[in-house]
């Protein structure tokens, strides 16, 4: 009789079930498309994992053709929105809004062998890859469209745009301005429907100065307007009508009835200061002794500056327990700083959550100069529904810094609709970043110096970074001092820009070619590239200036989908 320890015997179906089953698990994890696309059909991935298998498939769909000089019209190219359905454009003058749809450049090919086929001769013309939707006028008058500014809100398909007059660095601080900060008669926000270029809303700001990036956040449908020359921070709500509808100011009011309480308060001051002087003898009025009022509200700090104030006054006093220490270090930490803190302006805000912000506080230089680092700056985190400032960190903390390389995705706050903005690759959320961030901190000479330098790009600018997958640290590796996830431009090297494994460390998935794409290009003194992305195509805006003239290049980089249709095609059947 057989023990009950003992293997049972298997049968020869049995056996080959288990060979079917090792073959397709074989299967699933090569590299080839047809087997992955089949594999997403028939496993469901582990719970909170199909986006990253989902991903997972761009490291077979990598761009494999690359197009130079293409015939394309004569504008500034900004960028794809994130959802990769528009690609926004603007005039050489500035004043025109125009915006393509991306499209296939469609063509058979009847040869076995695809990849050797040239492409037509359409594949040259911009017409072929983009549709024109629109061309709108943005600017009027003396205004400029902002080039450098387009937010996107993806939930109602709204471009949000900015169109200025023209700077003045020595405008005077005239109704409650800061000395030193520069002046523009007019700026303009436009919200407009992508689909059809409809402007739905203006917003207008006279006389003010929003800093080198529109001092502009968006969170869902929140957008904040920082205003430097008036230290005031405007919340506004777009709607799903397309109209921007203001929600708060934060600055010299922080509630929506301080001012009106504070005038109320100066009137009741002048009328006791009026009942007063009438009690007053005669002679007291003739030597002088009466002590004249000023009028509430002209002296007072602003609604922001006094909760900043609070929150240290009361962190320093919770420090000690002993009152004689208190004073102590009220005297050295509080009232010696006391004119420092004073003069913070505010900087720089953006958006945590839907009720808190992050505020960076700094002098009036560096509101002026781009290179923040050099001067002391301050962060705060405030609540909006409290009007409380929660913490406050100078920018050398080394706490602050410890809580940005931990929660940095925190730092970079996504809408909540836009999953996709939920893997761009962070120190906090990726191995592969956290190692290079590491091997960067070991070879700084001081570290202080190195806090500085991490937290200076705090806040960070809204919509600064694509969520394109071949950005993605977990897929691909690739020098970062040449290509990355940030939007701006980047002087072009000699050198291709290689996209490798990461699962494969030694096999190159494909690589970007910038420059022009001639091989005499000796006479070129600096030239430019800023790629943009979608899920379907990118495109490499390049600008050569050669001499004093300058030409525009611009290469679609493609991913042959049609093959790789056809071979999961041939799979299936």
């Amino acid at each position: 009789m057989l023990s009950s320890t003992q293997p049972q015997p298997q049968s020869q179906g049995t056996r080959r079930k288990k060979q079917c089953g090792s073959a397709s698990v074989l299967m699933f994890k090569g590299n080839n498309l047809a087997s992955r696309v089949f594999e997403r059909q028939i496993r469901t991935p582990p719970p909170g994992t199909s986006v990253y298998s989902a991903r997972r498939l761009y490291e077979n769909l990598v761009p494999s053709c690359t197009i130079y000089d293409i015939e394309c019209p004569d504008l500034s190219f900004r960028k794809f929105t994130d959802d990769g359905q528009f690609l926004v454009c603007f005039s050489r003058n500035h004043h025109d809004l125009i915006v393509y749809r991306p499209t296939w450049l469609s063509f058979s090919c009847k040869d076995e062998d695809c990849d050797s086929c040239d492409l037509p001769s359409k594949a040259k013309r911009f017409e072929s890859f983009f549709t024109q939707l629109y061309c709108v006028s943005l600017a009027s008058g003396n205004e400029l469209i902002c080039k450098d500014f387009f937010l996107y809100v993806e939930n109602n398909k709204f471009g949000l745009f900015a169109t200025s007059t023209a700077q003045i660095h020595d405008a005077p601080a005239i109704g409650g301005a800061i000395q030193g900060i520069p002046s523009i008669e007019k700026i303009t926000f436009h919200l407009v429907r992508m689909e059809d270029g409809v402007i739905l809303d203006v917003k207008v700001f006279s006389n003010d100065y929003l800093g080198h990036s529109m001092g502009v956040f968006l969170y869902d449908d929140l957008l904040a307007i920082v205003s430097l020359r008036y230290q005031t921070v405007h919340i506004l709500q777009i709607r799903d009508s397309g109209n921007f509808v203001d929600v708060r100011g934060i600055g010299a009011f922080c509630r929506e009835d301080d001012e009106l309480f504070l005038n109320s308060h100066a009137q009741c001051m002048i009328t006791l200061d009026k009942n007063k002087l009438r009690e007053l003898p005669a002679n007291h009025i003739e030597n002088g002794t009466q002590q004249h009022r000023h009028i509430p509200g002209t002296f007072f700090l602003s609604g922001i500056k006094q909760r900043l104030f609070s929150f240290i006054f009361r962190g320093i006093w919770n420090e000690q327990k002993d009152h004689t220490m208190r004073v102590q270090c009220l005297k050295k930490k509080f009232y010696f700083h006391f004119q420092d803190y004073a003069d913070l302006i505010i900087l720089k805000v953006q958006f945590l959550d839907r009720h808190h912000l992050l505020i960076k506080f700094g002098s009036v230089e560096g509101a002026v100069s781009r290179s923040t680092d050099q001067h002391p700056a301050f962060f705060a985190v405030y609540n909006m529904e409290t009007t409380e400032i929660i913490a406050f960190y100078q920018n050398s903390a080394e706490e602050l810094y410890y809580l940005f390389e931990r929660y940095c995705d925190h730092f970079h706050a996504a809408s909540g609709n836009s999953l996709y903005m939920n893997f761009i690759s962070f120190h906090s959320n990726n191995i592969h970043a956290l190692e290079q961030l590491r091997n960067v901190k070991s070879k700084t000479s001081s570290f202080p110096q190195f806090v500085k330098k991490m937290l200076a790009s705090l806040p960070f600018s809204c919509q600064s970074l694509s969520p394109s997958p071949y950005f993605d640290q977990s897929l691909f590796r690739f020098d970062e001092k040449l290509i990355s996830a940030t939007d701006r431009h980047r002087q072009s090297t000699d050198h291709p820009i290689k996209f490798i494994s990461r699962r494969h460390p030694n096999l190159l998935r494909f690589k970007i070619k910038p420059g022009l794409g001639d091989e005499d290009i000796g006479n070129v003194l600096k030239d430019l590239g800023l790629f943009l992305h979608n899920a379907s195509i990118m495109v490499a805006s390049h600008q050569a200036y050669i001499g004093l003239d300058g030409s525009i290049s611009v290469y679609l980089i493609l991913k042959q989908l049609v093959i790789c249709i056809e071979k999961c095609v041939s799979f299936f059947c």
